[in-house]
């Protein structure tokens, strides 16, 4: 994997499709304007987001550590020789990936398959883990040099100083114990389990952690027993204690062990492993640990590319948003211009109406009016009769261009409303 495809990772394409369909999300796109999207305000919502996604594949992982204790538990008893039967055919539909499989033997050598396809999840499981962190904490740096620049000389100095005395804060804790060590194990049988150290015993160790009575240490029961050692560098009640980092201090911890312990690397800690484990120097003279404040997370190089990928993003979400107002303005002009001409239209045919009734009532009023002058003089009578026939030939010319106008604007609308 190169570095750009650091950025890229499969975890990184599930959140976007989740976010298309998340409710929240939607919400927050539709609340915010043009401005807050060019300036990345979105983008927080979006880190807000991927940490329910996370929630999500942590149940993915408890899911896959069943289904590695189910296929350890059928490779036992296939090996123990107890003619306990197992049935292939519904072990074989929890794994629909694998329906490539014989389905008619089902050997030790099939659960080894399956049992290196599980573990093989579980560990792209983990590579997700390290690098959804390294971005949080690029984006975490990212966001207070941002920050930064925002201030004056004098404010600068003051937040770089109370930054600095966050990190000696954070590094300033209790010895932590090598992860699976004597000492720490000690530490946990004493203040967890209540017994004397003096009487710590590995086998009764393992019995009291193993919680669900299997046999083995899973992931889970592992990482359980490194809470006492934690909460010595981290304090959900204080600035400067992440809360994110104990967790990946958590994850490394429980590595470091598995590779000490788990010689057959099925990602369970069996007690034959873990008496074994016991019995080597490094159990009981370990090197010191160092924690993640003494080694970060990612280099000055990677820091790089992840700034210059954030720029890109910026300039193609400021593109997007540039093209959707340029769509919006078009629009809103086109609404405009419908507008003007439902109104222009209207008023045509409100004239339209007036002329038709005059010359309705013209006509009616032209023959009585001619009856009535009879007893007048001939020459008043005639002239009259010219005046009303003239008013009615401008009155039926007039009518006629407006109904002509309005068969214009009748067509011009159909066809606006089709384009």
């Amino acid at each position: 994997m190169t570095q750009m495809e650091m950025f890229e990772p499969n975890i990184y394409r599930q959140v976007i499709d989740f976010l298309e369909k998340d409710q929240h999300f939607r919400e927050k796109l539709h609340n915010t304007d043009m401005e807050d999207i060019k300036q990345g305000k979105l983008a927080k919502e979006l880190d807000f987001v991927s940490h329910h996604v996370r929630t999500k594949l942590d149940e993915l992982k408890r899911q896959e550590v069943n289904r590695l204790r189910t296929l350890i538990k059928a490779k036992q008893d296939l090996e123990g020789g107890n003619d306990i039967a197992v049935d292939h055919q519904a072990l074989l539909k929890q794994f629909e990936h694998l329906n490539h499989m014989n389905p008619h033997t089902f050997e030790v050598e099939d659960l080894d398959r399956l049992i290196k396809s599980a573990t093989k999840d579980l560990e792209n499981y983990d590579k997700e883990r390290h690098e959804d962190f390294k971005k949080y904490e690029m984006m975490k740096e990212h966001d207070r040099q941002e920050h930064l620049k925002t201030l004056d000389e004098g404010e600068r100095k003051k937040e770089e100083e109370h930054y600095e005395e966050m990190r000696k804060k954070h590094a300033d804790h209790p010895k932590v114990n090598h992860p699976g060590s004597q000492n720490q194990l000690k530490e946990v049988w004493e203040e967890a389990d209540g017994l004397d150290p003096d009487d710590f015993d590995p086998k009764t160790f393992f019995n009291l952690h193993d919680t669900n009575g299997d046999g083995f240490f899973d992931e889970q029961e592992l990482e359980a027993l490194f809470t006492k050692e934690l909460e010595k560098i981290y304090d959900p009640t204080n600035e400067e204690d992440d809360m994110v980092e104990m967790e990946e201090e958590r994850l490394r911890m429980r590595e470091h062990v598995m590779n000490e312990v788990d010689s057959n690397k099925d990602r369970l800690v069996s007690m034959d492993e873990f008496l074994v484990a016991t019995k080597k120097k490094e159990f009981l003279e370990p090197d010191s640990w160092e924690t993640l404040e003494q080694n970060q997370a990612y280099t000055d190089e990677e820091m790089k590319e992840f700034e210059e990928h954030l720029a890109q993003q910026e300039q193609d979400l400021s593109q997007r948003a540039d093209d959707l107002q340029k769509q919006r303005d078009e629009l809103q002009r086109q609404q405009e211009q419908l507008n003007a001409q439902k109104i222009e239209l209207q008023q045509v045919r409100s004239e339209a109406a007036l002329l038709t009734k005059a010359r309705t009532t013209l006509c009616v009023f032209r023959p009585s009016l001619g009856k009535s002058l009879h007893d007048q003089d001939r020459d008043n009578k005639l002239n009259m009769r010219g005046i009303c026939k003239s008013v009615a030939v401008q009155c039926d010319q007039l009518c006629n261009r407006l109904l002509s106008t309005l068969t214009t604007k009748v067509s011009f609308q159909k066809s606006s409303s089709t384009a």
